[in-house]
């Protein structure tokens, strides 16, 4: 059962999840850090998870962890949850966590789209940053997208009233998709005109310089959840 009560079934992936060998650092990593910095099983507890009541945003997709890591560093007052599948992603935001020394962010290895539905109570996030999600370029494929009507609806489940739903790709067919689910999206208000400007906060990464360079620029969305 999820946390609304309904019945819950394995769902369509979102993503795409790469396989390779991790180098004994990043294993050491995984075993030493997930322990201490992983989120614990069961419904999130945020005074257990983080020894305080504060905001937290879930960072959907954390690739390397840099940019997760440098948003939380300059963010202290919230906390911060990474989640990826990508085994050597997760290896690396564990040991930027602990070389940065921040206490305000923990990870979880596994899809968002469950961790959402099963563990997170309803309105109990002040942000859901998407980063630069798979976007699926095939048709038969979209049906996977992160970013599609049934799956921002939990989102936006999940988020307080007033809460920022930050949404990045640099597919320019996949950012006119995402803002149209999003306008269209029950309890949700675009915060801009169209595409919003790249706010301060977000950093740049590794994958967004080369598709820079490769002539693909980032387009962002900023919806807030509106009241009740």
């Amino acid at each position: 059962m999820g946390l609304n009560g309904t019945m819950t079934s394995p769902a369509t992936r979102t993503y795409n999840a790469r396989r390779g060998r991790m180098g004994s650092g990043r294993v050491d990593a995984t075993v030493r850090l997930l322990p201490r910095f992983g989120l614990p099983g069961g419904p999130l507890d945020r005074e257990v998870v983080f020894g305080r009541h504060a905001p937290v945003v879930l960072e959907i997709g954390s690739g390397m962890g840099e940019a997760t890591v440098a948003m939380a560093a300059a963010d202290p007052g919230r906390d911060y949850i990474g989640v990826e599948v990508y085994t050597a992603g997760l290896a690396n935001l564990l040991r930027l966590v602990e070389t940065a020394g921040l206490a305000n962010v923990r990870t979880h290895h596994g899809d968002a789209i469950a961790l959402l539905r099963d563990r997170l109570e309803p309105a109990s996030l002040d942000a859901i940053h998407v980063f630069f999600p798979d976007p699926w370029p095939k048709m038969r494929h979209r049906k996977r997208r992160l970013i599609e009507t049934a799956r921002v609806s939990l989102l936006v489940g999940r988020l307080r009233p007033g809460g920022v739903l930050h949404c990045a790709t640099d597919d320019a067919e996949y950012a006119a998709d995402m803002l149209a689910v999003l306008v269209a999206t029950p309890g949700l208000a675009n915060v801009h005109s169209g595409f919003a400007p790249r706010p301060a906060y977000r950093p740049d990464t590794r994958y967004e310089l080369r598709g820079r360079r490769a002539g693909r620029p980032s387009r962002d969305l900023v919806f807030r959840r509106l009241p009740a």
